[in-house]
């Protein structure tokens, strides 16, 4: 894979095919962030972090999924966005790569150091941080329903992703706060989301140069010792992303399609969604925000049901 110095560095599982490259362990990827167009991505965020007057710097490794964990100020990028081979199989297994494109990729960047800054300064013991966001020891929900026409939230990752739980508010606040050219004093000005970017912008004057109370440089679940193979890490990100239900959309189906015996000769309902199944995955995810593997299960899940049901 051409790196952002035009160096080539080529990897012997690169031309593999899926079934001998999921036996490999993500240990043994040996891929790393230097060199790579995501080296790019970073230095960026820091020169949005500089240009803001901010000191603090996360520190950032791989790791197999986006995060930053709790009580560590830096961040996690997911290894499969350090090759194209990798980003390939990822959109095979996943049907999706989530910081896939430059655009995508800050945006996630901003959002996660948002969380970095509030592990490395403590932000959640602040009393008026509290008031704007809410508690941050509340439990993460398992699911949540959002509400779409909320003024309350800022808008930038998909699925309105502010509403889900207080860090996450904040993390997305600050992230449509760093981003440049973002307006925000425009585009929210009437919102009440509007108070939350104001004591942002007023939190972050003052911490601008003082050194984080949490230095440490921890790296949790760093890919150089993740042993579990490529296999196991998606049978386990599917499994999670997996919807747990079994007849909860009969009355759905049921209103959309008739009985085979009221409707002997038509179109079976399960072999309708599945001649439309991309389309509708699409359609969804483009409502909902949704991730397109979690979708396309609900579709498989309706699909079995409604040939069980015998719906046409």
């Amino acid at each position: 894979m051409a790196t952002r110095r035009g160096i080539s560095r080529r990897f012997p599982w690169a031309r593999w095919p899926n079934s001998r490259l999921l036996e490999l362990r993500l240990c043994d990827l040996g891929v790393t962030l230097e060199g790579t167009w995501l080296e790019d991505c970073v230095d960026l965020l820091y020169s949005e972090l500089e240009s803001r007057g901010i000191r603090f710097r996360p520190h950032v490794w791989l790791s197999d999924e986006w995060f930053s964990p709790a009580g560590v100020p830096g961040l996690a990028i997911p290894f499969y966005l350090t090759h194209s081979r990798l980003m390939r199989l990822e959109r095979s297994r996943m049907l999706q790569v989530e910081g896939g494109t430059r655009a995508e990729c800050l945006r996630i960047l901003r959002h996660e150091a948002g969380h970095a800054l509030q592990h490395a300064f403590q932000f959640q013991r602040r009393r008026r941080w509290q008031q704007h966001f809410g508690k941050s020891s509340t439990r993460y929900p398992k699911l949540y329903r959002p509400k779409q026409a909320s003024k309350q939230y800022v808008q930038h990752l998909a699925f309105w992703y502010a509403q889900s739980h207080p860090d996450e508010d904040f993390a997305e606040t600050f992230a449509v706060w760093l981003k440049p050219r973002s307006d925000w004093r425009r585009r929210y000005a009437g919102w009440p989301a509007f108070h939350k970017l104001a004591y942002v912008e007023e939190l972050m004057g003052a911490i601008a140069d003082q050194r984080p109370k949490v230095r440490t440089r921890a790296k949790p679940d760093a890919l150089s010792r993740l042993r579990k193979t490529l296999r196991q890490h998606y049978d386990e990100k599917r499994e999670r992303y997996s919807p747990d239900f079994s007849d909860a959309y009969d009355r759905d189906l049921q209103r959309l399609f008739v009985r085979g015996d009221e409707a002997v000769g038509r179109e079976t309902a399960a072999a309708f969604l599945r001649r439309h199944r991309r389309e509708i995955r699409t359609l969804v995810c483009e409502w909902t925000g949704q991730s397109p593997f979690t979708v396309d299960q609900v579709l498989k899940e309706m699909i079995g049901r409604a040939r069980q049901l015998d719906l046409r």
